[in-house]
Formats: C-alpha cells, structure tokens, sequence
C-alpha cells in the first residue's frame, strides 16, 4: 500500500516551512521562507505585525512547493496549520484587519482602566491570585487597546489568535482547535470552551466571547481549501484540513515525548519544558494546562519567557569578532559560540544566571541577575552562564510539574535551535542528570502537526504508534557524573537561593522605574 502523505504549514516567530511528509516521518519535501522583518516596533518594546504578511509569507513558500513538487502535493491526503501563540488579530465586520497584530514578543503593558468586578478582585486576593491576575490583565493587548486606542477597539467584530485568522484566508472558516487558543483568551481549557462573558476567570481579559472564533475538536475537519485559497498558494481546492495545536504542542509530539514519563524541552525563541498528562491539573500555581495536539492530552508546560532570544541579545551586544568569523567561516554566529562553549567548565567558574528577561506569573516583578563575577570571567563564560541558567529555570519549573503530577521522568528530548549544538544538549544533560535523546530533524513541529494528523485520519491508531513509525532518534547524551554533581550544588545551593534573596530588592527595582517612567508608583 502507498503511503500517505500531509502537508504542513509551520509558523514559528522568525520563519514559515511549509512540508510534505510521509507517514515514515520522512521529509519528502521542504521550503522555507525566512521573514525579512519578523516584527516592526513603533516605540521601545513595542513588537508588532501585519498578519497579512504570514499569509503572503506562507503563499511564497507553497508556490515554490508546487512548481517542485506538484505530483507530491496533489498526493496529499489533507493538511494542518501549526503556529506561534498568543498573537491576536483584530478583524471588523466584514473580517478586514483593523490594525497590525501585536506579537507575543511585545512589552507594552495596559494602565488596567477597566476594572474587574470588586467581589472578583477579592476572590482572587483571597485565594492569592491577585498578583498572577494583575500580570495577566497588563500583558493582554485587549486592554492596552481599549484604553491608547478606542477609535479601533470599536470596529472590532473578531478578536482571534492568529492561526484562526489563517485558516480563515486558507478555508473561509473562523476557527481552530482548542490548543492553538493559547494566549491572554478568556478559554477555559479544561473544557475547551470559551469563558461565559460574566465568569470570574473570563472576567480578566476584557474580551466578550462572542467575538472569540469557533472552538472546533482537535482532529476534527475543520473545513477545505478554497478556490481563491488555491488559486494564490497552489495548494490543491478541496484539500481537507485537519485541527491539531499550537507549535509547542506539536514540537513535544514530534519529539516522542508522549507520556509523562518523558519530558520535553523546547530550546527556541521562548524556552519550555512539558510533558503530556491524561488528567488535567495546573503545572504551576494559576498557570493552566493546554489541550495537547491530539485528543486525549493535556500539555502540562513552564515557559522561560524570551529564552533563547538571549542567546541572540548576547551575540548582538558582544560577539562582534564572532560574528566576522561566522561570516568568513559561512555559518551563524550562534555555532561560533556554541564551538566554544566546552572550553568553560561547567558551572562557568562561579557565574550564575538568573533568566528572567521577562516577568512570570509566579515571580511578575523579577528581574535577569548575574552574579559571581571575578577576574578569570570572559564573554564565553556569560554565554555559557546563560545557558546553564535557562536549563536551571526549565528544571526548576520540571521539578514543580513533577510535584504536582506524582509522575517521574526518564528521560528528556530536545528541540528548537538550541538543539542543534551537542554541547548544548550534553549541558541539559548534566544539569537534569538523566539522558537526553536527539531525534533527526530538527522541524519537530512540522513532524508532530503531521503525527497528529495522521491520528486523525486514522492512519494512525494512537500516538505510539505514531511515534513507533515516525519519530527517529539519532543521538543519546547521557550525564557526566562529575559535571552533574557540580551544577547539582549550583542548583539546590545558589540557583534556588536567588530568588528568595532578591526579591525585595526587584521590588524595589521595579517602583524605581514605574517612578522615574510613568511619575507614579503602581
């Protein structure tokens, strides 16, 4: 019997891969098209994009697909879309975009003008919410925009992630699965439904759902590509189109990591560790689980928010030579680095990285800290403190989801650009003293948007079988024994101390900028 083919469309943050993929996890087909300007910004961390641009983006890619590979493409038994998260689009009445999609990159925060309910307000201070909820509600664009831009918030009719509006150019359908709903949405995902307009959780964002799309079951057709869809991007009229998730979701199937016994680690723009749960429970404090890619699972996951992104800020601001050599060398900056990387010792002499370039939900006002500096210290030892100290907060962040779910790990997989560098991975290793498995391509997500349409179609029982065919490793690290004793220390002795001790002065650190930016303190 032949096999079946898919096609996958992948978005992440700086790029979109569009595939054809056969029920072997083979790529028989691959393009990629780069963004030019992944996000433009009006005023300091402001991150912003016309969502239109993934669209022609993606249409550039499944051209080239077609004038390639025609016959594979027309062999496709159907298709799904995979997609960063938390990135809103604004359509009025007639679906037109209003204003350009604010990005999950973006920093900007809302003054909270609107408020919630009082006995809302009380329930969460009450339960110890309040401070998550506060985080929550200045971090939704919803809000910023209702209070810096009314003249907009008024022609808003649809108020979707970005994948919806997508399948929407794509299908004509305003909808998607419930895991590609992630972000400041007032979804219950438990339930995998939208929030009543008055429930207390739905209350936070300042979003009635009647403008939220149309939650449809994972795996579910949701519809099929239209002719005009066809006309501009090749794809075949008619292709069904199937409801899997979110990249991450995707990413941790493609890994293998299929039961709670196997973890994953996403070492991309944002950095997360997850693992897939039958049972529903919340993997920090107030923090929800996602539906998972396919039926039947739940995504328990802690984010480092911006983690590698640093690793891009650290060679932009201090590996000018660096990037002379990976020019002449023909390769990115980030391989020069990660070349270097052995020649520090673990632990990097002392020096510790406290990754938060962003706030939490459990810690909203800490700040990055970097301490143990002395003389011996050199821009390799930052590089490499700073991969260590995500790996720190990613087990941190494990360590908690395992207390919550009872669950032990065996081992860990790996993907995203930071999976690239074996160095890197025999780090991760040491550092979570259990082994780390490499699979052989590193577009995980594509492979797991393919894995878990082959589940829906059937091809497929079950996500074993699906990981059995599909998913292929070429590459175990396992821990060094001294290397793990040594950031064992580091750890439960100076990591963890960290935040406890600092807390008051990010505190502090943070009334200081409200002060000196906003005149007031908040």
């Amino acid at each position: 019997m032949e096999d079946k083919l898919v096609l996958t469309i992948d978005f992440g943050t700086q790029s979109v891969r569009a595939c054809i993929i056969n029920q072997k996890g083979e790529f028989l087909a691959f393009e990629q098209e780069k963004y030019d300007q992944p996000y433009f910004s009006l005023k300091p961390g402001y991150c912003e994009q016309h969502p239109e641009y993934y669209f022609n983006q993606m249409v550039k890619a499944t051209n080239r697909l077609k004038e390639k590979h025609n016959e594979l493409l027309n062999k496709c038994s159907a298709m799904s879309l995979t997609c960063f998260r938390d990135t809103p689009v604004f359509l009025d009445k007639d679906f037109n975009v209003v204003r350009p999609s604010i990005i999950w990159l973006d920093q900007r925060q809302a003054k909270l003008e609107r408020k919630i309910p009082k006995l809302y307000s009380l329930i969460f201070s009450i339960i110890g919410m309040k401070s998550a909820v506060i985080l929550n509600r200045k971090r939704t664009p919803a809000l910023w925009l209702q209070e810096n831009e009314k003249e907009n918030w008024n022609k808003i009719k649809y108020y979707v992630p970005l994948s919806s509006y997508l399948n929407y150019r794509i299908l004509g359908v305003l909808g998607d699965g419930p895991s590609n709903m992630v972000g400041h949405y007032p979804i219950n995902f438990k339930k995998k439904k939208w929030y009543g307009k008055y429930a207390i959780k739905g209350s936070i964002y300042g979003i009635d759902p009647k403008t939220c799309p149309t939650i449809f079951k994972t795996g579910e057709e949701i519809g099929k590509v239209t002719k005009e869809c066809s006309e501009l991007t090749g794809i075949p009229e008619g292709l069904q189109y199937i409801a899997t998730g979110n990249d991450k979701a995707c990413e941790q199937l493609g890994s293998g990591a299929i039961d709670n016994s196997v973890a994953h680690i996403s070492y991309g723009t944002a950095s997360s560790v997850s693992f897939v749960s039958k049972r529903y429970f919340s993997p920090e404090p107030f923090l929800p689980a996602y539906p998972g890619c396919y039926e039947g699972v739940y995504n328990e996951e802690v984010q480092i928010y911006r983690g590698y992104w640093m690793l891009s800020w650290f060679s932009h601001e201090f590996a000018d030579s660096e990037n002379i050599e990976a020019q002449i060398e023909k390769m990115s900056v980030e391989e020069i680095l990660n070349k270097k990387l052995m020649d520090v010792p673990p632990g990097s002499d002392g020096l510790i990285v406290q990754p938060y370039w962003g706030p939490g939900l459990r810690r909203p006002l800490a700040k990055g800290a970097i301490i143990g500096f002395y003389d011996v210290h050199t821009k390799f030892h930052i590089y490499r403190a700073i991969i260590e100290g995500i790996a720190y907060a990613l087990k941190e962040g494990l360590d908690g989801m395992v207390q919550r779910g009872h669950n032990k790990i065996k081992y860990l997989t790996v993907a995203g650009g930071g999976s690239k560098s074996d160095a890197i991975c025999q780090i991760t290793a040491d550092i979570f003293n259990i082994p780390v498995l490499k699979s052989d391509t590193y577009e995980a997500s594509s492979l797991g948007c393919a894995m878990a349409t082959f589940i829906a179609l059937g091809v497929y029982k079950n996500s074993e079988e699906a990981k059995a065919n599909m998913v292929h490793y070429v590459k175990e690290f396992k821990p060094n024994k001294e290397a793990a004793e040594k950031y064992k220390y580091l750890y439960n002795d100076v990591y963890l101390k960290l935040y406890p001790s600092l807390k008051r002065a990010y505190k502090n650190l943070t009334e200081y900028l409200q002060t000196n930016n906003e005149g007031t303190i908040k």
